[in-house]
């Protein structure tokens, strides 16, 4: 049953087989930023402690940053994907991007673990504050779409941004378990479809 995890150096060499599986594509919510490099463990381990500075709440950032949570998804000590939450949006991010961001290594789709990933941070959302959040995806990933919808996911509007055209969906937090019980059930696995 897979669990959700702070990022750590423990799981560098998994890691970076997943990393292998993307090649050079994009991995939605993982942190990644152009030059940011993985295979030395001094480099990995930087990198991790950047994410983890990023989820500081006395932390302070302008511009195109801003605080965020973020987990990786680890089942038997194999890293499966990445899911980040947002605390607030800038205009930007308000249009294109969200709130939340996930990806699942490609070894490991059709398994339900985005589905499962989405279900267990939502809790985690209504702790720091949020009422509701924000998901976008790209118009024709229709995975993504039904694994938006599948968490209540309801579709605002389609539309043109900066990335591209873009399906802009809220989820309402109202009626999700505390943090603390996301945490349990992500340990027991009980949430996963």
């Amino acid at each position: 049953m897979p669990i959700l995890a702070r990022p750590t150096v423990t799981f560098h060499k998994s890691w970076l087989d997943a990393k292998g599986e993307w090649g050079d594509g994009h991995q939605d919510g993982a942190g990644i930023r152009p030059g940011d490099r993985f295979e030395a463990i001094e480099d990995f381990e930087a990198w991790v402690r950047r994410l983890a500075m990023q989820n500081d709440p006395l932390m302070l950032f302008s511009g195109v940053q801003v605080n965020t949570s973020r987990f990786w998804v680890i089942e038997h000590d194999t890293y499966l994907g990445a899911i980040e939450l947002r605390h607030v949006l800038t205009p930007f991010m308000l249009e294109a991007v969200g709130h939340i961001g996930y990806s699942v290594r490609p070894s490991a789709r059709g398994r339900g673990i985005a589905t499962w990933a989405l279900q267990a941070i939502l809790p985690h959302a209504g702790s720091i504050g949020l009422t509701r959040v924000l998901l976008t995806c790209d118009e024709q990933n229709l995975p993504s779409a039904r694994t938006i919808e599948k968490n209540g996911g309801v579709l605002e509007d389609i539309r043109n941004t900066e990335l591209g055209v873009k399906r802009r969906y809220w989820i309402e937090l109202a009626g999700y378990a505390s943090d603390r019980a996301s945490a349990e059930s992500s340990r027991s696995g009980r949430n996963r479809e």
